[in-house]
Order: C-alpha cells, then sequence, then structure tokens
C-alpha cells in the first residue's frame, strides 16, 4: 500500500497544505535553530558520566558512572545550594501569583479606561527589561553610598546597610525585585480572565444587595480560581529555576552563603572552575527533577481545573 500516496490523495489534506504552505515555510528556521541549540547539545550530556577531559575529548574521556551524583549529594555546598534554589524560587512563586491576582483585582475596579490602561502598562514595561541592565541600577541604587542609604541616613538617620552584602537581605532583595518586574505580566492573564465573567452574575449579585465588595468575595474570587490553580501548578516545574540572569548580576561572594543557587553553582563550578563533569551532573539532576515536577503540575492542574494542552 502507498501510504504518501493514500495521505496526499485526502482531499481536505490536499487542502490544509495549499493554505498553510507558507505558515510551514516560516517555521523551518525556528526549527533549524532549535535542533542546532536545542537538541544537538543533548549529546554532550554523556559527560556526567565521564571524567571528562577537554585535551580527550567527549568519547575519549574515561566513563565513572553515576560518580559525579554520587559526589553530588556529598559535597557540602551541594545541599546549601539547593535549599536556597527552592527557597528563592518557592517565594518568587507565591509571591507572583499573589501580588498579580490582587493587582488585578485593583485595577478591574478602576472605572476609567484610560487610567486603567495607562497604569496596566507602567506596570508592563519592566517586564521588558534586561537583568543585565537592571542589575546595574539595583546594584547601584542599594550600595553603601546609594540613593537608598543616602535617603535611609540623610532623612531618617539609619546608619547605611549592605543589602547586596548581606545573605537574608540579598534574598529579600531578589524575591522583591522579581515580583516588580513580573507581576505586571501576570496581571494581563488575570484581567483577561475577568474579562470572561459572566456580566449577569454581578447583575444578580446587585439585585440581592450585594456591595462591590461582597460582589468581588462571591463573583470575581470564585470566578478566578481556576486560572489561578493552573497558574500555581504549572509554576511547580519553575521549583528550580530560581532565576540564573536576575542572581548573576547581582549577587557577590559575600551572599553565596544565602543567595547561591543551582545554576550560578554550575557557572562558578563548571565554567570558571573547569568541573565540566561535575557542573553538568548537577544540572542533569535539575532538569530531571524540573521535568517530574512539570509532569506532576500539569496532573494536578487536570484534576482540578480540567486544563488541557490539547
Amino acid at each position: 500500500m502507498n501510504v504518501k500516496g493514500t495521505l496526499v490523495s485526502r482531499p481536505w489534506l490536499k487542502g490544509f497544505l495549499k493554505r498553510t504552505w507558507p505558515l510551514h515555510v516560516m517555521l523551518i528556521p525556528a526549527v533549524v535553530l532549535q535542533f542546532i541549540f536545542g537538541y544537538l547539545p543533548l549529546g554532550g550530556l554523556v559527560i556526567a558520566f565521564k571524567d571528562f577531559k577537554p585535551y580527550d575529548g567527549i568519547w575519549g574521556s574515561k566513563w565513572v558512572g553515576l560518580e559525579h551524583f554520587r559526589f553530588m549529594f556529598e559535597y557540602p555546598d551541594s545541599k546549601k545550594v539547593i535549599v536556597n534554589t527552592v527557597l528563592i524560587a518557592s517565594l518568587k512563586i507565591i509571591l507572583n501569583v499573589i501580588v498579580p491576582f490582587t493587582f488585578a483585582l485593583l485595577l478591574n475596579e478602576v472605572r476609567r479606561n484610560s487610567v486603567k490602561r495607562t497604569v496596566q502598562t507602567l506596570v508592563y514595561l519592566p517586564y521588558f527589561i534586561s537583568w543585565v541592565f537592571l542589575g546595574g541600577i539595583l546594584t547601584d541604587m542599594l550600595s553603601a553610598d546609594g540613593m537608598i542609604n543616602s535617603v535611609l541616613q540623610n532623612w531618617f538617620g539609619i546608619e547605611p546597610i549592605l543589602f547586596l552584602a548581606s545573605g537574608n537581605w540579598f534574598r529579600f532583595i531578589v524575591v522583591v525585585t522579581d515580583v516588580w518586574q513580573q507581576f505586571g505580566y501576570g496581571t494581563i492573564v488575570y484581567l483577561a480572565a475577568l474579562a470572561g465573567v459572566n456580566p449577569s452574575l454581578y447583575e444578580a449579585a446587585e439585585v440581592d444587595g450585594a456591595n462591590r465588595w461582597r460582589q468581588t468575595l462571591s463573583v470575581t474570587i470564585p470566578s478566578l480560581v481556576p486560572i489561578i490553580i493552573v497558574v500555581a501548578t504549572l509554576a511547580i516545574g519553575n521549583i528550580l529555576n530560581a532565576g540564573f540572569d536576575q542572581i548573576f548580576n547581582m549577587y557577590n561572594p559575600l551572599v553565596y552563603d544565602k543567595g547561591d543557587i543551582i545554576d550560578t553553582f554550575v557557572y562558578r563550578t563548571g565554567i570558571l572552575n573547569g568541573q565540566y563533569s561535575f557542573a553538568t551532573a548537577v544540572g542533569v539532576f535539575k532538569s530531571l527533577v524540573g521535568f517530574l515536577l512539570i509532569v506532576v503540575g500539569y496532573r494536578v492542574a487536570y484534576k482540578l481545573a480540567d486544563y488541557k494542552i490539547f
């Protein structure tokens, strides 16, 4: 049986290809780039199971099996790095659900569309600014002689605070600045969900004598519960992604104890110290855990909110 001939002879398929072939052609560069930079490098993961030496090459290096993975769990800094990553990422995930949700509720109560659009645009802008740029600005503002400490000292008589030299302050700053950059984008999701709420529900609540606050509690929030569940559960997969670009552009050796995460640890051990196999093993471990958490997140979202990809 000629499968190719059978497929092409189907009228619906011929019509579909005739209509969409320009779109498929446009996808070719993206597919090629994804294959080159996303799939070909996966072959290099084998060095996690080898004692990789650059001069021996990948295939010439000695095979050591799971030795690097065992060392990863025995290495004193590994546990600290994993704890830092989970703690910082968890705080980011929680606040990046609560803050956009709350802000969307408040913004939804603004009746003048011009004001609403202006505010929404202003809070959305930081999302497009690179952490390379933001990191430099924040480092200058939070330095010992920066703007923040100058205000605290001149206006309130408070001695300069070493924000970026104290681990606890560093964690706080990392979480708060990430929420500040991201919450404008997250607000759009909830505003879109609010636009889909049936207006008749508000009319019925108003007929029953409910004020705006009561309508929010009885209509708005329950209507947003499914999207909150989806956003929160899908974010579980990022529990080991605490934001390399942000932390890398802001941290320093003084805050490694509280601010070092898996990605920055892999960068330092793999690129700077030349421990390529160990760094790759840590990266593989992170990827496997992240993959499992993504699967769990999608299953939970499906069970609780009937969320489906297709």
